[in-house]
């Protein structure tokens, strides 16, 4: 194909991926699920599963082989910014007065998802065989099913929780700090299980793991008071500032990717250590960008995730392994998280509003599943069932709070109302009732 005919196709599948993905955004919206859910599935749609099968012509005609490097390229430059928003935006300072229970709740969400993943992955190793899996699992296949359980998309999260004004309820607030935790936990189990599971390269995994601990020590002891001087007190005009951070972050995605690192972690750590304004607010004026451009340009990455699933190509096992994986990841989510919060002091209801929404997956799943099939930790079966996974418990989410709201009221409804107070005796000894005011 010649460089111009590369160019169209790219622009015509751009301009097909860009309208499609938030088309089915906000119709998703509109049926009072979150913005990615619409995404994600748009991306599904205009993969192999859907058009490839429906019109095989004409996808073979939109997404040529040719063009793959260059949606990767928009892929993975859409993740670096999204994620560098993430770790902007992660304060766990909101812990607050619920610091105890977010903590208890986030370690049981964390604890109980991760050993039913790593025990189904050695129970259950010959049906994950038959879905291209090693009959003989290494640890880092075992850390990685363990994690496909365990995390929680804070940024789904959030926008459910303010959608159903949620946000100053005890359980927004614990569901969200908890959440925050746990992402930071499971990134970090995420990353020695990435490191583990690389393929080779110049350096052996020792020399990786010291290289990235000094990595990380010179970015939060040199890169922060640094990126202050530079970029605070100079007071740089905003673009040229957003300019700047984006290179930042793009540079730290290329050192932990050369070090058998996935390009998300550069980018979070990269956030995390970008200094925040007088007083530990955010800036707009880089958050607002930020957004906008990551939300522009992340169907790319639900398209390229769309790509590697295969619907057509499940069998009975695969089927079968979708349904068991996805009631393992509500009820262990859903359980843990209920279980924990009960634990911290909160009454049913709230608890088992803090489990549900600790079961959304989301975005944040698909990253982790998207650099779990890249580093060979995952076949693209399995991968194929982790994503319609992923999808299934975002979209359970919303209805699952619904019947916790319901369940709630009609709790309260059933509750016996106080009697009602009587006047004191008159002198012959009888009482009345008080007077109706109303």
């Amino acid at each position: 194909m010649s460089p111009d005919a590369l160019i169209t196709h790219f622009v015509g599948a751009s301009a097909l991926v860009l309208v499609a993905a938030h088309t089915a955004g906000w119709l998703a919206r509109r049926l009072k699920q979150p913005y990615i859910v619409g995404q994600l599935s748009a991306g599904i749609a205009l993969g192999p599963s859907l058009l490839g099968a429906v019109a095989p012509d004409a996808y073979a005609t939109l997404f040529p082989a040719e063009i793959g490097p260059a949606l990767t390229g928009f892929a993975q430059f859409a993740l670096v910014v999204f994620l560098f928003a993430v770790g902007y935006e992660l304060d766990l300072k909101i812990l607050g007065d619920r610091a105890r229970t977010s903590l208890t709740v986030a370690l049981a969400s964390f604890v109980v998802p991760m050993a039913v993943g790593c025990g189904g992955a050695l129970l259950f190793r010959e049906q994950l065989h038959g879905l291209g899996m090693p009959r003989d699992p290494s640890p880092a296949v075992v850390v990685f099913a363990g994690i496909a359980l365990s995390i929680t998309a804070v940024p789904v999260l959030t926008a459910i929780v303010r959608e159903n004004e949620l946000s100053r309820s005890v359980p927004g607030v614990v569901a969200v700090s908890a959440a925050g935790v746990l992402d930071a936990v499971c990134w970090t189990v995420l990353a020695a299980a990435l490191m583990d599971g690389a393929e080779a390269t110049a350096l052996d995994w020792p020399w990786r793991v010291a290289l990235a601990v000094g990595f990380v020590t010179v970015m939060l002891l040199a890169a922060r008071p640094v990126l202050r001087r530079l970029l605070w007190r100079t007071r740089l005009e905003p673009s040229l500032r957003l300019a700047l951070l984006i290179g930042f972050a793009l540079g730290s995605a290329w050192v932990t990717h050369s070090l058998g690192l996935h390009v998300i972690f550069g980018a979070l750590l990269a956030g995390m250590v970008v200094p925040r304004e007088e007083g530990g607010t955010l800036d707009p004026d880089l958050l607002r960008p930020l957004h906008e451009v990551s939300s522009l340009l992340l169907p790319f990455f639900f398209v390229l995730s769309g790509q590697s699933v295969t619907l057509n190509g499940m069998d009975g096992t695969g089927w079968g392994v979708l349904l068991v994986v996805t009631v393992l990841a509500v009820v262990t989510k859903v359980g843990g998280g209920t279980l924990a919060a009960r634990l911290g002091g909160l009454d049913r209801h709230d608890a088992r509003t803090v489990g549900v929404l600790l079961s959304a997956r989301g975005l944040t799943e698909l990253i982790a599943l998207d650099a779990g099939l890249r580093a060979g930790l995952l076949s693209p079966a399995l991968y194929t069932v982790l994503v319609i996974m992923a999808l299934a418990t975002t979209l359970f989410t919303q209805p699952l709070l619904l019947l916790t709201r319901h369940l709630a009221e009609r709790d309260r409804a059933r509750r016996p109302r106080p009697p009602r107070p009587t006047s004191p005796p008159s002198q012959d000894g009888t009482t009345t009732a008080p007077a109706d005011l109303g």
